[in-house]
């Protein structure tokens, strides 16, 4: 049996900023989550997604209690936080409603701006560190590329990632609003990720005059200034910096405030009234709260750009409604290619009764052949297998045809009974009942659901 899907995690829109601060997943905390997952036994196959808005676990398990009680612990640890201060805001799904969640996050259609991009690419970063860590499967594999290919259709599809709304333009909105007319103005971004780079890129399209990277990793902050015809700074400079820009956008990984509030009062006093936004695009976050309590300063997090959003872009739902009927069918398609996972054992067992027959009736014929050739020995065996593999392409033929029907698992108990497939070598009861359950548990849900 494959195992059933179980998500569990939290987003924008079921915890505070500070919680998913305390959920966020570095690279290596990621690693460290998968690898503790799949130590238990009743998780086969894991993937760990992490942005600046959602942490989320996709799992394959024997188990899906066990398996959510095992990963609640898991987070609690990573996040130092008791499991009962976690359960509030998280969400947990099982089955179809997992893979329409994944979907649907995919398709940029749970973002906190509806139709955004860089979700896609977060999601494939996501499948591809857990297939490095060696912790995918079957059904994860299968999961994950067809949400990857879900998210594709629905951008070519529909016109629900028509505008060009982001996180970045969001921001660079919130600071017009602050300083006015943005051209001339000085920017300072720190760190060197995609959402620094994107917010650079839209400052620069509203005529910003100078930008400024700074990088604990000079290379990259060097690089990433002469895309935009700016300069690289060290993590040295950021005093001198701060004081003389005008807009700072901070997008680091860094696990800990590299921005305090002291530090932004010394700034402050420094720039002789001069106004200074700061967008703190990053989770956890990069600059201490407070530091809005300073003189001529405003600092906008992801919360304020979740509140902006809500505002102004509230209409922006209402073209995801296409989106979500394609998102619907991928997941239909997808649960039909699960359902006839769990006719396949079956389809193997008629098989190799199919071979056993075969092989019992050439064994009970031998002293009648004596006289043939090897050749026609060989082209017996090949008859006789020809034979009932053509008696056995329909009865297979329809049972995969079945699989996912409401009375599949009606067909599967009557081929394994009427060929006693139970008597075969390596085959027991239990992998039947197992078998035919799951056939049957899937009706059910289906019949609810419906």
């Amino acid at each position: 049996m494959t195992g059933e899907l179980l998500a569990l995690g939290a987003s924008h829109k079921t915890a505070p900023l500070p919680l998913r601060e305390r959920l966020a997943l570095t690279e290596a905390r990621a690693s460290k989550v998968l690898t503790d997952l799949v130590a238990h036994e009743s998780v086969h196959e894991a993937v760990a997604m992490s942005t600046c808005n959602r942490t989320e676990l996709y799992l394959v398990t024997a188990d899906p209690v066990e398996a959510e009680s095992a990963a609640l612990g898991v987070l609690a640890r990573q996040s130092g936080l008791r499991p009962t201060e976690l359960m509030g805001a998280l969400y947990s799904m099982r089955g179809p409603e997992a893979v329409e969640h994944l979907f649907s996050v995919a398709a940029g259609l749970d973002s906190m701006i509806v139709g955004e991009a860089e979700i896609q690419g977060q999601v494939r970063r996501a499948y591809e560190a857990a297939l490095a860590e060696g912790v995918t499967g079957p059904v994860s594999n299968r999961l994950f590329r067809d949400a990857l290919a879900t998210g594709k259709r629905v951008r070519s599809e529909t016109e629900v990632s028509r505008s060009n709304v982001s996180v970045s333009s969001v921001a660079v909105q919130l600071a017009a609003q602050f300083l006015g007319d943005l051209a001339s103005r000085r920017v300072l971004v720190i760190g060197a990720g995609e959402n620094a780079e994107l917010t650079a890129r839209a400052l620069r399209e509203r005529g910003v005059r100078t930008v400024f990277v700074a990088n604990r990793r000079y290379d990259r902050a060097l690089g990433l200034a002469q895309r935009f015809d700016g300069q690289a700074v060290t993590f040295d400079d950021l005093p001198a910096e701060l004081e003389a820009a005008d807009i700072v956008v901070s997008s680091t990984g860094a696990p800990h405030q590299i921005v305090g509030r002291d530090e932004l009062a010394v700034v402050a006093r420094g720039r002789l009234n001069r106004p200074l936004v700061l967008l703190d695009l990053a989770v956890p976050r990069d600059i201490e709260p407070s530091a809005r309590d300073c003189p001529g300063i405003a600092l906008y997090d992801m919360d304020d750009l979740q509140e902006a959003v809500a505002r102004n872009l509230g209409g922006r739902e209402s073209e995801a409604a296409g989106a979500r009927v394609l998102v619907r069918e991928e997941v239909e398609r997808f649960e039909r290619w699960r359902d006839s996972l769990d006719v396949v054992p079956t389809i193997s067992a008629l098989r190799r009764r199919g071979e056993d027959v075969v092989l019992q009736v050439l064994r009970e014929n031998e002293s009648r052949w004596q006289s043939l050739s090897d050749a026609d020995r060989e082209r017996l065996e090949t008859m006789a297998r020809a034979v009932v593999s053509r008696m056995l392409h329909e009865p297979t033929v329809r049972l995969k045809a079945a699989a996912g029907e409401d009375d599949s698992y009606r067909f599967v108990h009557a081929l394994r009974d009427l060929f006693a497939l139970d008597s075969l070598p390596g085959e027991t009861s239990d992998d039947a009942v197992a078998e035919v359950t799951a056939l049957a548990s899937r009706r059910r849900r289906r019949s609810r659901s419906g």
